[in-house]
């Protein structure tokens, strides 16, 4: 018993020493580490800014300031250095960028990150050259760099964060919404009853002079974008509010047309050479068609080495009876993130909308996603060629 007692106070006695250590060497180093931080952060600040002069942190508290703004410092010279933390392919990406007098990009460089130093890694160093002398204006205009979209586009937006929050401490004013955000707004403007939230609506049917439909998720109405024009319409497809009368009309008239669309399931067993990419078809009662694909991108074709998810890309396609897409939508995908996935971006499956088998694939490719985009383009070939087989022709 006594040698247990003995035991455990030798313990406890070795533990607090420990702690002592710990805490002194602690008390010791802390200023030290400290220090070597602050060192550091002043010389990155004349690394951005080299004719900065004298910093001064600023307290931005009485701002609202874009997101990925963490840290401001005030240079004698007029500029501003701002330290961004924001998430690329991986999250933690923190950067310093250097602002001068008169809006433009003096500089930047990356804090700390965790992107692949191969492919992240020098995909910071290039747009960091690049976007030397943008300022808001011209920033979205920096190129993306093949096989590094994640971080490209995170670099890209924290620089624009800056370059706004520099107008917003000079005394402007900034609109820092996201287009997700600016179209919500305008869509709730003119159909307030839909209580701010719609879904764009899939067509199914040939519309002149609308470039696209959402409808009210609470069934108060629809929503047509005609250019920067927004019109609304009821749950039956009457125009609301003071529009143009031919406008109205011919806002009225398309909407109807859409929401009486009705579709019959094609029993795709029934005919002979379907692709066996097709999943699903239907009809609508004008004769077009509405299909169901699936797309073998870099999910199934890719290299091992990277890890493919085994999945298919689901793309769903509305196209005329003689061969041209109506609409075209990325439902699914499991592609690589930051690269593949963006074949789910608006931006590049609706440039389909229009094409024939002519020309459907003159489309800008995903950039660093070869595999992404041929097994995409694949499909939509395979969607012309079902097309022709349900109306009594030959795929190609």
């Amino acid at each position: 018993m006594k040698k247990s007692i003995k035991s455990i106070i030798v313990l406890v006695s070795i533990s607090l020493v420990i702690s002592l250590a710990l805490a002194v060497t602690n008390y010791v180093t802390a200023p030290i580490i400290e220090k070597n931080e602050s060192e550091a952060a002043n010389k990155n600040l004349l690394v951005v800014l080299p004719d900065g002069g004298k910093f001064e942190k600023m307290d931005t508290s009485a701002y609202t300031l874009p997101s990925a703004v963490s840290e401001v410092y005030k240079a004698s010279n007029g500029g501003y250095v701002f330290r961004l933390l924001t998430t690329g392919y991986q999250p933690g990406f923190s950067i310093m960028c250097g602002i001068s007098s008169d809006g433009k990009v003096v500089g930047s460089t990356v804090i700390s990150s965790a992107e692949t130093p191969n492919i992240g890694g020098v995909a910071a160093d290039k747009v960091a050259v690049a976007i030397v002398g943008k300022n808001t204006s011209d920033i979205d205009g920096v190129d993306t760099v093949a096989g590094a979209t994640k971080t490209t586009s995170a670099y890209r937006a924290a620089i624009k964060d800056a370059l706004n929050a520099a107008i917003i401490l000079g005394g402007g004013s900034v609109d820092l919404r996201t287009e997700e955000e600016i179209l919500n707004d305008n869509l709730s403007a003119v159909l307030p009853t839909a209580e701010g939230k719609f879904t764009k609506l899939f067509i199914a049917e040939v519309i002149e002079g609308i470039d696209a439909i959402y409808t009210a998720d609470n069934g108060a109405g629809t929503v047509c974008v005609i250019g920067e024009q927004f019109v609304a319409t009821d749950a039956n497809g009457d125009v609301i509010g003071e529009v143009d009368e031919a406008l109205a009309a011919k806002v009225s008239e398309q909407t109807k047309k859409v929401l009486a669309t009705t579709m019959e399931d094609i029993t795709l067993g029934d005919y002979e050479g379907l692709p066996s990419a097709l999943v699903s078809a239907k009809v609508t009662e004008s004769g077009n068609y509405v299909l169901e694909l699936k797309a073998a991108g870099f999910g199934i074709n890719g290299d091992q080495w990277y890890k493919p998810s085994g999945e298919y890309i689901h793309i769903k396609v509305s196209m005329t009876k003689d061969g041209k897409i109506i609409d075209c939508l990325t439902v699914s995908q499991a592609e690589s993130d930051g690269i593949g996935s963006a074949c789910a971006d608006k931006d590049f499956y609706s440039q389909f909308i229009g094409k024939t088998q002519d020309n459907y694939s003159d489309i800008d490719s995903i950039s660093g996603a070869t595999l992404t985009t041929n097994g995409y383009k694949t499909a939509i070939l395979r969607a012309f060629e079902s097309v022709a087989i349900f109306e009594g022709g030959k795929g190609e």
